[in-house]
């Protein structure tokens, strides 16, 4: 397993400089995770009867990076990263993987969308908030729940791997 160094949040950090160091070590800890898998190993559904491959978790967390960072908080009208209509009760949420698929282009699009959100959000402040079901959402809100969507998934990619290759750790 590939071993980049992840960003160890400040322990001392204003609020935004903290959210944003957790959001990046988790985003580092799911890359961490994938990056050096085969396309094959990154196409594994390793943990039965469950369907999720590590490919289709980075595809998922490309299309979450451009809905909350695009779609909710700048109103941009994007269509889904990987295939699919967006459709009121959503779409399968990148997790689908298409034939052509690699983990190499997974990556890439999620890097993409990483380096686009955080452009968007070094122009607003964590009090700008965008509408949201009825009301308005906060980007400290947003950025909160990134963090708990990435751990929730860290999870996810530390079981995927160990069942692909034994790899534990990171």
């Amino acid at each position: 397993m590939t071993h980049t160094e992840r960003p160890m949040p400040p322990l001392d950090a204003d609020e935004r400089t903290a959210l944003e160091s957790w959001l990046d070590f988790y985003r580092a800890t799911v890359a961490q995770k994938v990056e050096d898998l085969t396309d094959e190993q990154a196409r594994s559904a390793s943990v039965p009867p469950s369907p999720l491959t590590p490919m289709g978790l980075v595809q998922h967390l490309a299309e979450v990076e451009r809905n909350w960072f695009r779609r909710v908080l700048t109103g941009e009208d994007v269509p889904p990263v990987h295939g699919g209509p967006l459709r009121p009760e959503g779409h399968d949420g990148g997790f689908e993987l298409a034939g052509s698929a690699t983990l190499a282009g997974a990556l890439a699009a999620w890097r993409e969308e990483v380096a686009v959100a955080r452009a968007v959000c070094a122009e607003r402040s964590l009090e700008d908030s965008a509408p949201f079901m009825g009301g308005e959402v906060k980007l400290r809100w947003i950025y909160h729940h990134m963090i708990g969507e990435y751990a929730r998934h860290s999870g996810h990619a530390d079981l995927l791997r160990e069942r692909i290759d034994g790899s534990t750790g990171v």
